[in-house]
């Protein structure tokens, strides 16, 4: 066997190897992926259902009863109402 024929042979061998290596790195990170693509959407579900539940909870009307059930608050007079100004001044 000639030494080219020798050194053919061993980059063949070591060229396999390295495929195997990268297929199988390459299927390891294809399983992580799909697993964040899977967490991402769950999380993309939980966010919508978040955002409908802070929907019903800051709903005037909501806030409102609350304020006037558990509270006991109530829409003050016209004359009750008093506007206070703010005197800004310049630094």
């Amino acid at each position: 066997m000639s030494k080219s024929l020798a050194l053919l042979v061993l980059a063949v061998v070591a060229s396999a190897f390295a495929v195997i290596q990268l297929r199988y790195s390459n299927r390891q990170t294809f399983a992580e992926l799909q697993g964040l693509i899977q967490q991402r959407d769950a999380l993309n579900t939980e966010w919508g259902q978040l955002l409908l539940e802070q929907g019903v909870w800051s709903e005037h009307r909501r806030v409102e009863e609350t304020a006037h059930v558990r509270l006991g608050m109530a829409q003050p007079a016209g004359e009750q109402v008093v506007i206070v100004g703010v005197n800004r001044r310049s630094p």
